[in-house]
């Protein structure tokens, strides 16, 4: 339940036009640029304050309907993201269809005005608190399979959509299954036009895995420092192995912040996004999972003793370091990654 307090800075937030900012004016936000949203994050960041967003309606349906959608779409489904009326989870990956995504089985067949969809997605992030999923199926079968694939934005609730919770290995349970048995969507809710769902999704992956670049070094900067004040507090903070490995992380973040100013200077340059987006997820997933393991060195033998409490109970490093495997997977797995930016950046040879 949210506190009155953050009811309060949501009010204002969205008063002063900073939900969806980075959005053009025209459909609700304020047309930050990416410079602008690097400060915006930054200086919240500083002064200890959460920024307002909408999670992946925000970050991932909205830039896919600016950029596909009609102008009635944009009219209808933007407005609802700012204000919160819609919360978005991510129908895409399917028990058979992963990485391979366009090799999807999830079916969509039009019916009059409507789509109806039938099939199965798994890993979909926060299906429990959402009530619509931007949802991929396939709309043509004859189709080669990177074409007839349609993006559908399908109403979650009283829809045959049900939802099953995945448990992790943390003992938390942050992805779900999701059964659509026959969901309903009107037509109007395809973006891009049927059969023409393949690029909206990309430019959906797009986001997903670079949209945050220039800024999400804050959150590990932070949490590296929580790191350093838990080695100096029991007393590792001497130990010369310890020391060497801090200094590995710290630099690490330190080329992630790098990393977004040149993604920065890019897009001040108004350069198109490249394979960037796929070195970048690789790069901090795979140090994400290191980190656990250094702070399971730091810890020393209490990395083995699970803290007292109701369900799989884990401390604060236990759980990094469990969490952080599911990173190099989620999003495009890495092996998935090294793939595209040695055939994108690279020129090596396709599989």
């Amino acid at each position: 339940r949210r506190s009155d307090a953050y009811r309060a800075w949501e009010a204002a937030s969205a008063e002063a036009g900073l939900v969806c900012p980075q959005w053009p004016a025209e459909v609700g936000g304020r047309g930050l640029t990416a410079i602008q949203m690097a400060i915006v994050n930054e200086e919240l960041a500083a002064a200890g304050m959460p920024r307002v967003n909408r999670g992946m309606g925000e970050s991932l349906v909205g830039p896919s309907i600016i950029v596909h959608g009609s102008a009635e779409q944009k009219a209808h489904f933007l407005p609802r993201i700012v204000a919160g009326e819609d919360r978005y989870c991510q129908g895409f990956s399917e028990p058979n269809s992963g990485s391979d995504l366009a090799s999807l089985q999830c079916r969509g067949v039009v019916e009059g005005d409507e789509i109806v969809i039938t099939g199965q997605k798994v890993w979909t992030s926060g299906a429990d608190a959402a009530n619509m999923i931007f949802c991929l199926c396939r709309t043509d079968s004859e189709a080669p399979k990177h074409r007839g694939i349609s993006y559908a934005l399908v109403p979650m609730t009283d829809n045959g959509v049900t939802i099953r919770p995945l448990k992790q290995m943390s003992g938390a349970s942050g992805f779900f299954e999701v059964f659509l048995d026959g969901a309903r969507a009107p037509l109007f809710n395809v973006i891009g036009g049927l059969d023409n769902g393949w690029r909206v999704a990309m430019t959906t992956l797009g986001n997903e895995r670079g949209g945050s670049a220039t800024t999400q070094h804050l959150r590990f900067e932070r949490e590296f420092w929580e790191l350093v004040a838990t080695a100096r507090e029991r007393g590792r903070d001497q130990d010369p192995l310890v020391r060497q490995q801090l200094a590995w992380a710290y630099s690490h973040v330190e080329i992630m912040r790098y990393q977004g100013l040149r993604t920065l200077a890019g897009l001040a340059a108004r350069r198109e996004p490249g394979p960037e987006a796929s070195i970048n997820k690789l790069f901090w997933s795979e140090y994400h999972r290191r980190l656990g393991e250094i702070a399971m060195d730091v810890l020393g033998p209490e990395a083995l003793v699970r803290p007292e409490g109701d369900g799989y109970a884990t401390n604060r490093w236990q759980a990094a370091f469990l969490g952080s495997r599911a990173g190099t997977i989620y999003a495009g797995s890495s092996e998935i990654q090294r793939n595209i930016v040695g055939e994108r950046a690279l020129g090596l040879p396709r599989e």
